[in-house]
């Protein structure tokens, strides 16, 4: 990793502003580039960019290669004329401000894609998507196989008015078991569908590279985000059952989650399914070595999350209801790290380490030289007692430079919110720490210069923070459905006056300025 002190931005794109009810990779995504550039910040960090399903989770989506089709720009369809402006007019149902009703989205939006990809098959065909589809060939004929039988078959169930039904429980099961006869049945006379979901991701996957381009050619590094498990419903577990923990029907053995924590008195139950490791370590880890290499062609850092996940990981089994009687299982360790980095060099990789952290994991961490998460909001509530120092590894006093300083993630609520929350002894700690002679209402801001100030090597920070936003901007609530990640900023976030405050903490704290 690049040791450049850097700062950067936390904002997921579906959060950018727009008319069309969901951020995109249009003009407002090149906007906040260039309010990233005015601000002197050189790191944008996003969330996954899979195409997401039930409970519209970027760490639920339907593939861990393919992109959001509900990210695709559709006034850049209309320029590439594919759609036309009229196609494009917002009905009065979508909400154009505020949070994101992803129902009313998708409802609206995914038969304009549908649409515009009929029109572009229409037209000469493009050499620049034959070399798409060549180059991608590799996930995105299983890909778009499985969505085109996922979406007759989702149609089929909403028709029966039955929830819950994914390829291993409700499609004909000799598509489930991927039996060669049905799926080359299957191809032949759904070929269209098929070629209709290549085209969709080709307008993904071009939309972004140039977003990316243009934040990488003003100095932008955009951080990415791996998570560790995939969901069960994803083409990812379809086309590669044999990597994973499951049953002769498809079903899982053990599912994924994490024991009672900060966040869930019973634990987290996540409900992925499981790597079996083993035949993973016989193929070479290589569906781990392409899943990266993928995502390094999109970004140019890998956040992964729930690293400790692989040293051992919470095995829950499956059926139960809460993540309680789990059980430690030790995962693959050293040597998939070691097999990474034989194949694919030095990877610029985050661990996400936040959790139950032992000393294996903490040593898996450095033995790779991987930085690890500080979040400020843990730092404040381990109720030492006034007469002994503070031990809390959360504390920036405490931090090395190998690290990523947050004041919250998408997991968290916001910082204003937070202190809001707080009990009585946990704020006077907070004012005792920066000096005492803080008011309340400038809280988030100093907090915010602390991490600028911290050893960190990187140091991020959500939107919301930057803005003093209070819970109403929280991103998403673990373990609750409904009601997450909707949040969406306004144009006038964009501001100058904030811009120049990043600006000033950048230039008095050594962030963004190469060390060359």
């Amino acid at each position: 990793m690049n040791k450049t002190r850097a700062s950067g931005i936390l904002l997921h794109p579906t959060s950018l502003p727009g008319k069309h009810g969901i951020g995109s990779m249009g003009k407002s995504a090149f906007k906040f580039v260039d309010w990233l550039e005015e601000s002197n910040q050189t790191l944008w960090q996003i969330l996954p960019l899979g195409p997401t399903g039930y409970g519209d989770s970027p760490y639920a989506s339907f593939s861990t290669f393919a992109g959001n089709p509900l990210l695709i720009d559709l006034d850049i369809l209309v320029d590439d004329g594919v759609l036309i402006a009229k196609d494009c007019i917002t009905p009065d149902y979508i909400t154009t401000q505020g949070s994101i009703d992803f129902g009313a989205v998708t409802f609206w939006k995914t038969p304009l894609l549908y649409k515009a990809a009929t029109n572009f098959l229409s037209q000469k065909k493009s050499k620049k998507f034959q070399d798409f589809c060549s180059e991608h060939q590799w996930w995105l004929e299983d890909y778009a196989t499985f969505m085109s039988i996922k979406v007759e078959y989702d149609i089929k169930a909403r028709e029966e008015n039955v929830d819950g039904k994914f390829w291993n429980n409700y499609w004909p099961k000799d598509l489930a078991a991927r039996n060669k006869k049905a799926l080359k049945k299957w191809k032949e006379t759904h070929s269209q569908n098929i070629l209709l979901e290549k085209i969709i991701q080709f307008f993904f996957f071009s939309q972004w590279m140039k977003l990316k381009s243009y934040a990488n050619a003003k100095g932008i590094k955009i951080i990415g985000d791996i998570p560790i498990f995939v969901a069960l419903d994803s083409a990812d577990v379809w086309s590669n059952q044999k990597f994973f923990q499951l049953k002769a029907d498809g079903t899982p053995k053990f599912v994924a989650g994490v024991p009672p924590d900060y966040f869930s008195k019973t634990g987290q139950l996540w409900g992925n399914p499981l790597y079996d490791w083993k035949v993973l370590r016989k193929s070479k880890y290589n569906w781990w070595k392409k899943r990266i290499s993928a995502t390094l062609s999109m970004v140019d850092i890998v956040r992964i999350d729930h690293f400790r996940g692989f040293e051992s990981y919470w095995a829950v089994p499956a059926g139960d209801k809460t993540a309680e009687k789990g059980s430690w299982i030790p995962g693959p360790g050293h040597h998939f790290f070691t097999a990474l980095g034989k194949s694919l060099g030095e990877i610029p990789l985050l661990a996400e380490d936040l959790g139950v952290i032992t000393p294996e994991v903490g040593k898996l961490r450095d033995d790779f030289n991987y930085p690890g998460m500080k979040v400020l909001q843990f730092a404040f509530g381990d109720n030492t007692p006034e007469t002994e120092p503070l031990t809390n590894a959360f504390l920036p006093h405490l931090y090395t430079n190998r690290c990523i300083v947050y004041t919250g993630t998408h997991d968290n609520t916001t910082l204003r919110d937070w202190l809001n929350e707080l009990a009585p002894h946990e704020l006077s700690l907070v004012h005792e720490y920066l000096g005492g002679n803080c008011p309340d209402e400038l809280l988030v801001n100093e907090l915010i210069r602390l991490a600028y100030m911290s050893v960190a090597d990187y140091a991020v920070f959500p939107l919301q923070d930057i803005f003093s936003i209070g819970s109403e901007g929280r991103m998403n609530t673990p373990s609750t459905l409904g009601g997450n990640w909707a949040w969406r900023m306004s144009e006038e976030h964009l501001c100058s006056k904030k811009a120049e405050w990043l600006k000033k903490l950048s230039r008095l704290y050594a962030r963004n300025y190469s060390d060359k």
